[in-house]
C-alpha cells in the first residue's frame, strides 16, 4: 500500500509542478519530501488513516487543480475517484480506491 500510496503522490505532483521545459519530478525529490513512501509506511504501521487521507487530499487538491478544477471531465472523475477514497474508514477500505486513483493519475498523466 505504501508504494500506492507514494505513486499517487507522485502523479500528482507531476501533475501540478512538471512542466515540459523542466525536469522530470522523481521520488527522491525534494518535493515528494511529506510523501514518501517510509513516510506513509510509518502512517499505515499506525493506522492512521486519517492523516493518510489528509495527504492524499492534499495531492488530490494539487492535481485537480493543475487539470482545470471539477468543472472539467477529467476533473470530475478525478473528484469522484477522490471521494471514494475519501470515505474509507480503515486501512483495508483504502486499497481498492487508492489503485483507481494511481491508475487514473497515470492514465491522465
Amino acid at each position: 500500500m505504501e508504494l500506492h500510496l507514494e505513486t499517487v503522490a507522485l502523479f500528482s505532483l507531476k501533475l501540478a509542478y512538471e512542466s515540459e521545459d523542466s525536469s522530470p519530478i522523481l521520488r527522491d525529490d525534494l518535493v515528494m519530501g511529506d510523501y514518501q513512501r517510509d513516510v506513509f509506511e510509518l502512517l499505515v504501521r499506525r493506522g492512521d488513516v486519517e492523516t493518510i487521507k489528509l495527504k492524499v487530499d492534499e495531492c488530490m487538491g494539487l492535481a485537480l487543480n493543475a487539470i482545470g478544477g471539477v468543472d472539467t471531465v477529467l476533473g470530475r472523475e478525478l473528484q469522484g475517484l477522490s471521494a471514494d477514497f475519501s470515505t474509507a474508514q480503515t486501512i483495508a477500505q483504502l486499497d481498492t480506491p487508492l489503485i483507481a486513483l494511481r491508475d487514473y493519475l497515470k492514465a491522465i498523466q
